[in-house]
């Protein structure tokens, strides 16, 4: 197997990436970036002190950072490349980061010469690294490969230039080392932090414990995983929540709802027990059985996001869509964090080569259409494309219930359940209105945990900051003459989207009205303390009248009985809105095409060509249809990018279909083509297309796929990586590798 091309990003001035990584350490907070390799070549016609230098480097994952040998092996295999024969290596250092003791260990590299090993602590300082810290550091090492694997979309590769991906775990050996480290640092996990929807890192929820599950469920080694979190379970019951997962993954649900059960009886309020058995309810379908555990879990972490939202995600299956809006409105948001990332300073050059053996025209070719493609500045606008972490979620819970009520409807239950701005108004001005609005804010108060105790400060939703705060408590007074501070929507026409060029057209949805926002209210504290969220941890009831309001008071219709939108909530309304706006746009004009095509041709594809895009283009509307959950529409659009040029987001996205559809020779090549794509960019290792391997392998067989993968007339390289990751299926013994 032909290791991916060497990308290189030559500096300005020699080392300044490693000051720069210096630099960043005491800001780094989590996995750390992926690990630093950097080279001083020299020129070989030039000798003696005064030949010309400059210094490169690239970063790397999947390396294996057990000792100071396995990192000096990889520069190594840096100084016997054929890429660049006019340079040598003269000198390197390997940095990788120890997210357990906040170290960056450091391996230079003296060629000819000597070897050392050392650790650069936060201040700068130099440490000894000792067996312990080389064990953790490897660890990290692993969990850094997963967390910076591309899931075949692009998206992650496309984040930070030069890095090459490898597989980490290439063998049952490095296996059995990898589940061992993890069982001696297990429970440290919660230093290494979590993901965006983790409030507060635990012993269950943790970069550590998502990395093992994330290992298990690629690979399918669920006997691997089992045996782990059975001893640890031993030490300590909590853990019980990972075997169930993994039981039930691996397909032993028996044993896992037993499991649930005994665990349950002993820790009755562990939320991570209770969110486990209520997925597996709502995967069974039994979502009246699972809506009380879920209940529960939020009674038992009121903080935590996801709690809220596996709820709200029942009461959408249970189609009780004003409960599934007020527990939508009481989650916890917070700012979405991104992975720690490196921070460079601006290279002189970037050479980012190919290796012509695994070379696809394609691919090639579709690298050149970017540079050219236009895209309208509407598209570019859709502000929920950049939603990450909690915001993402709560957006697609919403535009889930959109695409099963539809916009009007949603809209009508939005006015039942909120208090909106010109009810506010003509309530306030009504005489009597002291008394009136104390009892509507005596109501909230005592039912909304979002407006009291559970309250958090008004996020940034995911770097732009929310319109107004919806911080603090609500109070028996109103404020007397303060407007609330809301942003409009931009109410424009698309005539960038219209191919007619129309100035304005006459949409079929309803720009929503703004609710009143809790700036409205006098609040008497800016910010949630710890103390509040452990008093209402404290009191149920506070809880209970969200999740499971009193009978008496489910006619919203009374002013008193509705509750205050968070501005989050109502700001997410007006962004669905604008994505909305474009799609019927897009649909309509699309018909149109369609139907003005239709006496002199039946082609599918006709419609596209005449409904002129640009690639790109095509590929944002196909991630507009998928937001909105039009599934076949996004896959139309897609397509329509695919005819233009080769795009892995296009690609992963229509392979998924062919997945659904058992079309076993239609997946296949499309994975050849995203696997030589992803390496094409220095990545021979994805866990999601391992894992599509893997189920295919499981269900078709291995003989079959790497008969249908042979059979392509693609070059034989080509092929080749493709037939690596069923090699991979077969190291570890997948079902069906065997035949």
């Amino acid at each position: 197997m032909v290791a991916p091309a060497i990308p290189e990003v030559i500096e300005q001035e020699i080392e300044s990436a490693i000051e720069s990584r210096n630099e960043a350490l005491p800001t780094l907070r989590e996995l750390g970036p992926p690990d630093l390799v950097h080279l001083i070549k020299q020129s070989v016609k030039s000798g003696g002190r005064q030949a010309q230098q400059s210094g490169v480097y690239h970063h790397v994952t999947g390396i294996d950072a057990s000792s100071s040998a396995s990192l000096a092996a990889y520069i190594n295999t840096l100084t016997q490349t054929a890429q660049d024969k006019s340079n040598k290596v003269i000198s390197g250092i390997y940095c990788c980061y120890n997210a357990f003791s906040r170290l960056d260990m450091r391996v230079e590299v003296k060629i000819p010469g000597g070897v050392e090993s050392y650790c650069i602590d936060e201040r700068g300082d130099k440490r000894v690294a000792s067996d312990s810290l080389w064990l953790e550091t490897f660890l990290c090492g692993v969990l850094r490969a997963y967390s910076y694997a591309d899931d075949g979309s692009g998206d992650t590769i496309k984040k930070i230039i030069a890095v090459r991906r490898f597989d980490p775990i290439t063998s049952t050996d490095v296996e059995h080392k990898f589940l061992d480290a993890a069982e001696r640092l297990f429970f440290k996990g919660w230093q290494l932090g979590s993901d965006p929807e983790i409030q507060v890192p635990n012993l269950v929820s943790n970069h550590l414990t998502t990395g093992i599950l994330n290992y298990v469920h690629t690979t399918g080694r669920y006997a691997s995983g089992q045996n782990l979190f059975e001893k640890l379970r031993s030490r300590d019951p909590e853990i019980s929540s990972l075997l169930a997962r993994v039981l039930i993954s691996g397909d032993e649900e028996v044993k896992a709802v037993c499991l649930l059960k005994e665990a349950i009886e002993e820790l009755p309020m562990d939320y991570s027990l209770l969110d486990c058995q209520a997925t597996f309810l709502q995967s069974k379908g039994n979502l009246e059985w699972a809506s009380p555990l879920a209940q529960r879990a939020v009674i038992a972490a009121p903080s935590e996001f996801g709690t809220w939202s596996k709820l709200a995600e029942i009461y959408v299956g249970l189609e009780q869509w004003d409960l599934a809006l007020l527990t939508l409105n009481s989650c916890p948001m917070f700012t979405y964090t991104d992975k720690d990332a490196p921070r460079m300073p601006e290279p002189a050059r970037v050479i980012l080569p190919v290796l012509s053996n695994t070379a696809l025209d394609e691919i090639d070719e579709s690298v050149q259409g970017y540079d050219t493609e236009m895209v309208h500045p509407n598209l570019r606008k859709l502000s929920a494309a950049g939603y990450k972490g909690t915001f993402l979620k709560a957006y697609s819970l919403l535009t889930d219930i959109t695409s099963k009520i539809g916009w009007d409807q949603l809209l009508r239950i939005r006015s039942q359940v909120f208090v909106m701005e010109e009810e506010y108004r003509s309530e306030k001005s009504q005489p009597g209105t002291g008394r009136t609005t104390g009892r509507m804010t005596s109501q909230m108060t005592g039912r909304n945990s979002s407006t009291t105790a559970l309250r958090v400060p008004s996020p940034e939703t995911n770097g732009e900051k929310a319109n107004g705060d919806s911080s603090g408590s609500v109070r028996d007074d109103i404020e007397e003459d303060h407007s609330p501070t809301t942003e409009q929507s931009d109410t424009r026409a698309a005539n960038g989207i219209i191919d007619g060029g129309a100035a304005s057209r006459d949409l079929a949805i309803e720009k929503p009205e703004h609710t009143v926002a809790s700036t409205e209210v006098k609040s008497g504290s800016e910010d949630v303390s710890q103390a509040q969220i452990v008093r209402a941890s404290q009191n149920p009831d506070l809880i209970n009248n969200v999740i499971q309001p009193d009978p008496s008071h489910t006619n919203y219709t009374h002013f008193q009985h509705k509750r205050l939108c968070e501005r989050w909530l109502d700001n997410l309304f007006m962004v669905l809105y604008e994505d909305l706006r474009i799609y019927t746009i897009w649909r309509t004009d699309m018909a149109r095409a369609k139907a003005s095509n239709e006496p002199s041709s039946s082609s599918p594809s006709t419609s596209s060509t005449i409904y002129s895009k640009s690639a790109e283009e095509w590929e944002i509307l196909g991630e507009l249809a998928e937001r909105l959950h039009h599934f076949p529409e996004a896959i139309e659009a897609y397509q329509s990018c695919l005819r233009i040029r080769f795009s892995p987001k296009a690609m992963r996205a229509v392979v998924k279909m062919w997945e659904e559809d058992k079309k076993t020779e239609n997946v296949l090549q499309g994975m050849i083509r995203l696997i030589a794509w992803q390496y094409r960019w220095y990545s021979e290792f994805s866990p999601e297309l391992l894992r599509s391997i893997r189920k295919l392998i499981e269900e078709e067989g291995a003989v079959k796929v790497r008969s249908i993968v042979q059979a392509t007339s693609l070059p034989q390289p080509v092929l080749d990586l493709t037939h690596r990751y069923v090699e991979l299926c077969a190291t570890f013994r997948s079902n069906g590798s065997d035949g």
